[in-house]
């Protein structure tokens, strides 16, 4: 079920963007790839199947994108994808309901689990 599916990938680092939108591509999603928060909120729609967030970014940050997109009523799962091993990150993520948190550097083999775990939840509740 996950094969295909349209994901938004948020990121600020061009090499990390690029890689993850490498490995999604290679596993056949369409992917739509934003530099920030603030572009991502541009491109958000219905169409969207899943975001993949960096927590840090300016001028909006991970967070904020999830707390905007959901105070807009839109349920789209997300995973976060850090290299801060904060604590604090764990503790927003659970109650911002983000579906996963991914430690870079990014693994293809974890990242693309997570990814057809999270589409399979989010089809079979759908």
């Amino acid at each position: 079920m996950s094969h295909g599916s349209k994901i938004l990938i948020v990121e600020d680092n061009d090499f990390v963007r690029m890689q993850i939108a490498r490995f999604l591509n290679d596993d056949g999603h369409e992917v739509v790839e934003c530099h920030d928060g603030q572009e991502a909120l541009e491109h958000m729609s219905p169409s969207i199947h899943l975001a993949i967030v960096d927590v840090r970014m300016e001028p909006i940050d991970g967070f904020e994108f999830i707390r905007t997109i959901r105070s807009e009523g839109v349920k789209t799962p997300v995973i976060l994808v850090t290299g801060d091993q904060n604590s604090d990150v764990l503790s927003e993520s659970g109650k911002l309901s983000v579906a996963a948190v991914l430690m870079k550097p990014v693994q293809r083999d974890r990242l693309l689990k997570t990814v057809a775990r999270t589409l399979g939840h989010r089809s079979e509740s759908a």
